[in-house]
């Protein structure tokens, strides 16, 4: 994915964000909304760090499509 395309992705994932905050879940459907809240940011997390990536790699020299998503554990790992 190129840069505007990844930036594509964030706002269609954020746009599923708001609406799933927006709306109040049903009589239990909070566990399913929390694990589909959970995906939605992990995703998000996965896109914002693939867009540093390229940024990284052009400010470096090189080619920004050797960028690649990283894996779940990796992403989420650098919050600790």
């Amino acid at each position: 994915m190129d840069g505007q395309q990844i930036h594509q992705r964030i706002q269609e994932l954020v746009e599923q964000e708001q609406g799933l905050r927006d709306t109040a879940p049903s009589e239990g459907e909070s566990k399913s909304r929390s694990a589909e809240l959970k995906q939605l940011e992990v995703q998000l997390d996965q896109c914002w760090d693939l867009l540093r990536q390229r940024r990284a790699k052009l400010d470096a020299g090189q080619n920004p499509d050797e960028a690649s998503v990283r894996p779940v554990e990796e992403v989420e790992g650098y919050r600790q």
